[in-house]
């Protein structure tokens, strides 16, 4: 019996090729923790430094504000000084005018005092003022009648320190008689009192830096 091959015959370059080689294995490479370790530092120093950038803007703000606040509140303290100031000119004034009508007034009273208190063959010739005293000189015909002025005066409350200068014999055409003079004092109100000085403040030493 007579067999046929419908078979190609395998060729000896397909029986003799290159073996095929199976999946290669790759050692695994170890996590970069130092990379990651970096990464982390740089985003937190970034952080810090927009954190403190952002700080630092925000206290710049606020000084700002605070020098704005400052010359505002030097400007009102000026202002406050300025008026004080005004203040105690236009007080001063008030005073002034206030003492002068009252010394107007006390000259009505010292004339009304002098005249009023002088006892009978007394009368007076001359009349002057510095400040608060003031002298007077006239002619009485006795002693006891200078005296009884002297006391006069005294009793008046606008009137102190009544003091007899000087009593001397004089002689006219019909009779004689005493040429006298005297001081005294006149009490000033309340109202004629001169104000009162205010008191210079020194301006206190600056401190020597060491």
């Amino acid at each position: 019996m007579i067999r046929i091959n419908l078979l190609k015959p395998e060729s000896k370059e397909f029986k003799e090729g290159p073996a095929v080689s199976g999946p290669e294995f790759r050692p695994k490479k170890a996590f970069p923790f130092t990379s990651v370790f970096a990464l982390l530092l740089i985003a937190v120093l970034a952080a810090g430094f927009f954190l403190q950038k952002r700080m630092i803007s925000q206290e710049q703000e606020r000084l700002q504000t605070a020098q704005a606040e400052k010359k505002k509140l030097e400007y009102v303290i000026a202002k406050l000084d300025e008026l004080e100031k005004q203040k105690a000119v236009f007080m001063r004034k008030i005073g002034l005018i206030r003492q002068l009508r009252a010394q107007q007034d006390s000259a009505v009273t010292i004339m009304d005092e002098l005249s009023k208190k002088l006892p009978d063959w007394v009368w007076l010739t001359e009349l002057s003022s510095q400040g608060q005293m003031i002298q007077i000189k006239g002619n009485a015909l006795s002693n006891n009648l200078i005296a009884d002025y002297i006391s006069n005066l005294e009793s008046s409350p606008h009137l102190t320190n009544v003091n007899l200068i000087s009593s001397t014999q004089k002689s006219g055409r019909s009779a004689q008689f005493l040429e006298f003079s005297l001081t005294l004092n006149y009490v000033l109100p309340e109202a004629a009192q001169p104000p009162p000085q205010e008191a210079k403040v020194k301006p206190k030493a600056k401190a020597k830096k060491r």
